[in-house]
Order: C-alpha cells, then structure tokens, then sequence
C-alpha cells in the first residue's frame, strides 16, 4: 500500500512531466550501484524507466522511514530531487544549429549574425514541431568550442564568445551545447576544459572522436569506450560536487565503426549525465540512413542523435544531397532526440 508521503513522490513527479501514467505498470529492475549521490540505475530502457527507476529507491527509503506527512520542507527537497533527475528529452525533441562563430566553412553558426541565425532556426524548429506529434521542441546553439589543429593542437572559442551565445541563449530559451574535437589531447583533458561552463543552467556537453588525432582530414580519430564511461563519470562527480541542478547532456558522435572502440561496453546508466550517440558524416540519403542503421544497432547507447548538413556554398566542403526533411529525419528508428544542421 502507498503512504500518502509516497503519493505526494508521484504527484510532484507527474506535475514535473516526469512519470509518465503509463509508467506504473512496467517491470523495472531496482538501482543496483551507488555511485556519485546513490540513484544510478543499470541501464534502463529510454525514457520511462530512467525515472521509474528514482521511483524505485524514493519509495524503498520512504518504506523504511516512520509513517507522517511531508512537511512544506520536505516537499521542496523532493522537488529539487525531481529536477536533478528527470530529463529534458522525456517530451522534447533538441533541434540545433552547428558550427564555429569565428568560421564560415564549419557550420550555419559561423554564417550570420546571432538574431538572424535564431530566426532561420526558429523556422527549422517549427517545422520539427509541426511533425513530431505532442512532443514539443527545443533550439539548441552547437558551438565548436576546441576546433582541432595540424598535429592535434587545439584552438579554444574565446570566452568573450562563448559568453555572448550562452547569455543570449539563456535570454531566449535555447539550449547550448560545447563539442570540443579532442585533437591530440586526452579525453577527460578535453572534458574538464569545458566542465565550469556547466554552471549556466541551458549547458551541455559533446565530444568528437573523428578529431582525436593528430592528422585532421588525413585519418579518422577514435576513442574508447571507458574513456566515454570515464568523461560520464568526471562530468556526473563534476556536477554533484559543485551542487549543479539538472541532468545534463553529453553527446558523442560517430559515422565510422573505428571512431567509438568497444562500444558495447559504453555505459549509459548514469544518475545526472544523459548520452547521446550521435550519426555524423555528409552524403545521399540512402548513405545517412546505413550510418544511422549502424549506429542504432549499438542498443546500449539507446538516446540517439542525427547530423545533416546544408549545402554551404564553400568549395570543397560536404553536404547532403538532397537533404532530409524533418518528417523523414524523425521516421528513422528509433527516432532521433536531437538533430543538428550543419
């Protein structure tokens, strides 16, 4: 039988859009690690049972507390909880646009001025809106924040900015997101670069793998599953050590099989970090649906992402042909929670 206390779990829950009502009736398999604050769950099915999972261990510490009523305090602390567990990605879609503000050859962000980049991407957002039923949709600015250089070096997206995309993103509800290409330095090195950026409530992170090298357009980079499980797990102490709110997105792209090694044993488990893998690479239609069929095949990353790219103009620079419209970019399965123009 449920404690009132216990009813009062799942009504904060639900009026947060985090429980789902379908979600009483599934089996869940209860937390079995304890690892940074002790609801980690081991790798539920996306998205339901992330939360019910939570449910899980709120209830098995409500049973084993005396019986009373949730005091005005209480509620607050279980409402904190609720926002550092629940995912945005529940009943949104992230559609975004990537790129270098400093460049015109890396992306759409790089090729107009910031008020007029937002409207192209409101547009893009309301045609994402129009056909991905009641989900809703949220922009998202996908910055280069560490663009690779000869012999791996990196060059690093001056803070001043950084900061003028964040503040206006922050001022008009768009999420942004910092991908930092690795070169020729370690994982966690590239990782914790950005990690104080966390501090603004509409960040999150991304890492490249095809830039993990120290021969950009010469070879393709790669990285290890345990360096992914290591970034998740520096990011999740990160964000609980510094009392950060929220879950917080990171993204890992791939379009070649070298690029992510051993990437059934990637973890996605964790309590504060979700993963997104995410299919890159340029090319025809038929080509963008086989990198996104391979990619869908590693199971245990289920929060999956897609990248098309316009066609810029720039020489040489690749693009799709024809490009995807929003309706065939969301039949692919499973679906996509976010999407990127390149």
């Amino acid at each position: 039988m449920c404690t009132p206390r216990f009813i009062r779990i799942l009504v904060i829950g639900m009026l947060f859009g985090e429980i789902p009502l379908w979600a009483a009736d599934l089996p869940t398999t209860p937390p079995q690690s304890a690892q940074s604050d002790g609801l980690q769950a081991p790798n539920p099915p996306f998205p339901g049972l992330y939360t019910q999972a939570v449910v899980e261990q709120l209830y098995a510490e409500e049973r084993a507390q005396s019986y009373g009523v949730l005091t005005e305090q209480e509620t607050q602390a279980l409402s904190r909880r609720w926002d550092d567990y629940k995912t945005l990605l529940m009943n949104t879609d992230i559609v975004a646009f990537y790129g270098s503000p400093l460049s015109k050859r890396m992306g759409i962000l790089g090729l107009y001025p910031l008020a007029d980049m937002d409207a192209r991407l409101v547009k893009v957002a309301q045609e994402y809106d129009q056909a991905n039923g009641d989900r809703g949709v949220q922009r998202a600015f996908y910055l280069i924040y560490g663009t690779v250089w000869p012999e791996g070096e990196i060059g690093i997206l001056p803070d001043s900015i950084l900061r003028s995309y964040i503040e206006y993103a922050l001022a008009n509800n768009i999420l942004v997101f910092l991908d930092h290409q690795i070169g020729k330095f370690s994982v966690t090195d590239s990782l914790k670069k950005m990690l104080p950026f966390l501090r603004y409530p509409n960040v999150h992170l991304a890492l490249d793998p095809e830039w993990r090298t120290l021969k950009p357009m010469q070879e393709i980079g790669s990285v290890t599953a345990k360096e992914i499980n290591d970034a998740q797990q520096i990011m999740e102490d990160y964000i609980v050590q510094n009392h950060i709110s929220g879950q917080r997105l990171l993204v890992i792209h791939q379009f070649n099989w070298k690029m992510v090694q051993k990437r059934e044993q990637v973890r996605t488990d964790f309590a504060r970090v979700r993963l997104i893998h995410c299919a890159d690479g340029f090319g025809s239609p038929a080509v963008k649906r086989a990198s996104y069929a391979y990619n869908a095949l590693a199971t245990n990353m289920p929060i999956k992402g897609f990248k098309l790219f316009y066609n810029s103009g720039v020489p040489g620079a690749g693009y799709d042909d024809p490009l995807l419209t929003p309706a065939q970019a969301l039949s692919l399965d499973p679906k996509p929670a976010l999407i990127m123009y390149q």
